[in-house]
C-alpha cells in the first residue's frame, strides 16, 4: 500500500461502551483515517493501583486496530495523575506560584521534581513499551502530553540548586551573574537561595521580578527539569523498543518552555495547533515554522487541530466551510507530514464534552463536520507519498530566541507593553505576504544558507551569534535587527558598551537614550513618500556609519533616523529603532528581500498565501492557499500539475483559486 499521510487523531473509546469502537472503525473507514493517538490521559486506567496493571483497554484498542489497516500512536499517559498516586505521595502535587500546594485534581499537575512522580512514570513508560514493542500497529510513542507549567516546592528548591551548582560551579560566578551586589543579595551558602515567585522576588506576578537573572535561570531549570521527565521516560522506552520513534506534543510559540532546549531529544517534533479563529493565517504559519525549525528543517506531525471548534475559551466560534480544509493543507504546506484530530469521537462528559470532534455524540456520519473531514481524508489518500518527507528551501530565516523572550518580558523598563511574539509575528508576517518561504530557527543555527536573516527584538545576545551574523552581511547577505536589541548578555546583565551591544558594528549605530509612551500616543515616521505610525518605543538613534531609511516624524527628535542601513562588507545591516505599523514593518522587510530578489511573484494577492517543499526525489512542489472567502484570479508563475486534481496548470495561464481554495502543484 502507497505510504499516505497519517490522517486521524486522539482517541479515547474507553469514554464510551465497548460495542461501539466497531462503529467507529466503520465510521473511520468512510473517512479515511489510518491512524490512532490512544491512551493520552490513561493513566488511572492502566495502573488503577500501586504496581497493578492492566492493559486489557489498550490491548482491545491496539489488537482492533490491526485487521483494519490502523497505526496507533500509543501514548503513555502520564500527563495526569492517578488519584492513588497523589494520595500516597503528596509531594507529587505540584506547588504554586503563590507557594500553596495544591490537592488531587485537573491535569498537568505533577511536581516535575518529585522522585515519586518520575519513578511511577518511568515504570509505567516501561510497562508500556516491554507489552507493545514489536506490535504490529504501533507508529509512534507519545510521551506525556502538552508539558507545561512550573512548581515552586522544596523538591524544586532543592533541585534549583544542584542546577545552579552544575551551571555556575561557585557562589562568585553566580552572584556575578545575577547582580546580588543590588539590594543586599549576595549569597554565601547555596541553601540561601530560594525560587523566585511571589513570596521572594516577584509583586505582580511571574513577569514583576526584582532580579530578572534569577527569574530567567528558574524559568530555564523548569525547561529542563520538565525534559528530564520526558527523557526518564523515552529511556524507559529504550529499555525494550530502540526503534519506534518517540515525541511528545508541543503547543507552538508557548512561552513556558525552551523547545529548542528539547528538539535534540525528539526523533520528531509534534505540536498542537488551536489559533484563535480570529488570528492572521501567519500565526499559525509562524507556529508550523518554528516547529519545522526544531529539527532542522525535517518535517513535524500536526498531532492535534479541531475539526470544528474549542471548547476551552469563554467564547468558540466554529470553523466555517472550507476552513478546516485550508487550515490542514497549510500545514502540509509548512512541513507537516501528518494532519491528526483532537477529538475522533466527543467526549461523554467533563470540560471537553463539547470540543469539536469529528464524530459526535449520536455517532452520525451526515453531519457536516464528518463529511468535510472525509472529503479531506480521500484527497490526502489521492496525494498519496507525494508531500511525505519534503522539505522547504528557504533563503530567509527568522531568529526566535526564549532566552530574549523572556528576558524582555520580565525586564523593567522600557515598556512592558512590548510583547516579544507580536513583534516578532509582525515581521514574520511581512515576509511570508511578500512571498518568502521562511526559515524560523534558533539563534545557534547555522546561517550560511540565507541571504536574509531578520532578528526582530534580539534583547539577548549570546555566544559568537554577533560575529555569524557579521559573516551574513559580510558575504552580501542582510541582517535586519530592531529596537531593544543587542541589551543584554546570557545572564541578562546590560552590556558595558553603547546600544545595540554586539549589534553596533554590524548596524552602524549608537542608542544613547529611548522614549516609551502608551499606545494612545503615536509618532508619525517618514519613509521615502509614505507615512507610517510607530507607537510604545522610539529608540533616539545617532548614526555611526549607517544612512536613514526612514525618519521620526515629532517630539524633540523629529527628523532623527527611525529606520537605518548600514554597509558592511558586501552585504547590509538594517536596524528598526521603533515599533511600526504592520504596513510600515512590510514596507522595511520588502526592501530588503527585494535587494536578494526574494519578493515572491503572489505578493501582490495578500490573501494568496505561497510557499514550497521539495521531496527528497527532487521533486519541487508549490503550495497555493487562498484565504478570502472571495476567489483569487492570479497569473501562474510556474507550470506543472496540480495533485489534487490532477489538471495541468501552464506557466503564465490564468489561474483561479475557489475562495479558501488550495492548489498543490507539483512544479515541472
Amino acid at each position: 500500500m502507497t505510504p499516505t499521510i497519517p490522517y486521524g487523531g486522539d482517541y479515547n473509546p474507553e469514554q464510551w461502551p465497548e460495542q461501539v469502537g466497531e462503529e467507529d472503525h466503520r465510521l473511520f473507514t468512510e473517512a479515511r483515517i489510518d491512524t490512532l493517538t490512544v491512551g493520552v490521559f490513561s493513566w488511572s486506567l492502566t495502573q488503577p493501583a500501586p504496581g497493578a496493571y492492566d492493559f486489557t483497554a489498550l490491548d482491545r484498542v491496539l489488537d482492533r486496530a490491526v485487521p483494519q489497516g490502523r497505526r496507533v500512536c500509543l501514548a503513555t499517559g502520564t500527563a495526569a495523575l492517578p488519584p492513588w498516586l497523589a494520595k500516597k505521595h503528596p509531594e507529587v502535587n505540584r506547588t504554586d506560584f503563590e507557594g500553596r500546594r495544591h490537592r488531587y485534581g485537573q491535569r498537568h499537575n505533577f511536581c516535575p521534581s518529585a522522585p515519586a512522580y518520575r519513578d511511577h512514570a518511568a515504570a509505567l513508560a516501561e510497562r508500556l513499551a516491554a507489552r507493545y514493542a514489536g506490535h504490529p500497529a504501533l507508529l509512534a510513542w507519545h510521551v506525556n502530553n502538552e508539558y507545561g507549567g512550573a512548581c515552586y516546592c522544596d523538591l524544586c528548591a532543592d533541585a534549583f540548586r544542584a542546577w545552579l551548582r552544575d551551571r555556575y560551579a561557585t557562589l562568585d560566578a553566580l552572584n556575578d551573574a545575577w547582580c546580588t551586589a543590588f539590594w543586599s543579595h549576595r549569597y554565601t551558602d547555596w541553601d540561601q537561595i530560594e525560587p523566585p515567585n511571589a513570596l521572594t522576588e516577584h509583586w505582580r506576578g511571574p513577569d514583576h521580578t526584582a532580579f530578572q537573572g534569577t527569574t530567567l535561570d528558574y524559568f530555564r531549570f523548569t525547561t529542563d527539569a520538565l525534559l528530564g521527565c520526558f527523557r526518564a521516560e523515552k529511556e524507559a522506552i529504550r529499555r525494550h523498543d530502540g526503534a519506534t520513534p518517540v515525541t511528545t506534543n508541543f503547543m507552538g510559540a508557548y512561552r513556558p518552555l525552551d523547545y529548542h532546549r528539547w528538539a535534540p531529544h525528539l526523533d520528531f517534533a509534534s505540536w498542537d495547533s488551536y489559533p484563535p479563529l480570529d488570528a492572521p493565517p501567519t500565526r499559525p504559519a509562524l507556529a508550523h515554522d518554528l516547529m519545522r525549525g526544531l529539527k532542522d528543517g525535517a518535517p513535524f506531525w500536526l498531532m492535534e487541530q479541531t475539526p470544528s471548534t474549542t471548547a476551552c475559551r469563554d467564547v468558540n466560534p466554529l470553523r466555517r466551510p472550507g476552513e478546516l480544509r485550508l487550515a490542514t493543507f497549510q500545514a502540509i504546506a509548512h512541513g507537516a507530514d501528518a494532519a491528526l484530530y483532537f477529538q475522533l469521537r466527543a467526549s461523554r462528559g467533563a470540560c471537553e464534552k463539547y470540543h469539536g470532534a469529528v464524530i459526535g455524540h449520536a455517532g452520525r456520519d451526515d453531519t457536516r463536520v464528518f463529511r468535510e473531514v472525509a472529503a479531506l481524508g480521500r484527497e490526502l489518500e489521492a496525494l498519496g507519498d507525494a508531500t511525505l518527507g519534503a522539505r522547504t528551501p528557504s533563503r530567509t530565516a527568522l531568529l526566535f530566541d526564549w532566552d530574549s523572550w523572556w528576558a524582555l518580558e520580565i525586564s523593567d523598563g522600557p515598556s512592558r507593553l512590548v510583547r516579544y511574539q507580536d513583534v516578532v509575528h509582525a515581521y514574520y508576517r511581512a515576509a511570508r505576504t511578500a512571498g518568502a518561504d521562511v526559515d524560523v530557527v534558533p539563534v545557534t543555527a547555522d546561517l550560511t544558507p540565507y541571504d536574509v536573516v531578520l532578528a526582530p527584538v534580539l534583547h539577548m545576545v549570546k555566544g559568537d551569534l554577533a560575529a555569524r551574523l557579521e559573516a551574513v552581511a559580510a558575504r552580501g547577505g542582510t541582517v535586519l535587527a530592531t529596537f531593544l536589541s543587542g541589551r543584554v548578555d546570557l545572564c541578562d546583565r546590560a552590556f558595558l558598551a553603547d546600544v545595540p551591544g554586539p549589534l553596533a558594528s554590524l548596524t552602524g549605530v549608537r542608542v544613547d537614550e529611548w522614549d516609551a509612551r502608551p499606545p494612545e500616543v503615536v509618532q508619525p515616521v517618514r519613509l521615502g513618500e509614505s507615512v507610517f505610525e510607530a507607537r510604545l518605543v522610539f529608540e533616539i538613534v545617532l548614526p555611526r556609519g549607517a544612512e536613514p531609511v526612514a525618519v521620526y516624524g515629532a517630539d524633540f527628535y523629529a527628523g532623527t533616523p527611525a529606520v537605518t542601513r548600514n554597509t558592511y562588507g558586501a552585504g547590509e545591516g538594517w536596524y528598526v529603532a521603533t515599533a511600526l505599523d504592520q504596513p510600515g514593518v512590510d514596507a522595511v522587510v520588502r526592501r530588503v528581500l527585494a535587494r536578494h530578489g526574494l519578493v515572491g511573484p503572489y505578493a501582490g494577492h495578500p490573501a494568496v498565501e505561497s510557499a514550497t517543499r521539495v521531496a527528497p526525489d527532487g521533486t519541487r512542489l508549490l503550495f497555493l492557499l487562498n484565504h478570502a472567502p472571495e476567489p483569487a484570479r492570479l497569473t501562474a508563475h510556474a507550470a506543472g500539475t496540480d495533485l489534487l486534481t490532477g489538471e495541468r496548470v501552464e506557466a503564465h495561464a490564468p489561474l483561479t483559486l475557489d475562495p479558501l481554495g488550495v492548489v498543490v502543484l507539483r512544479v515541472q
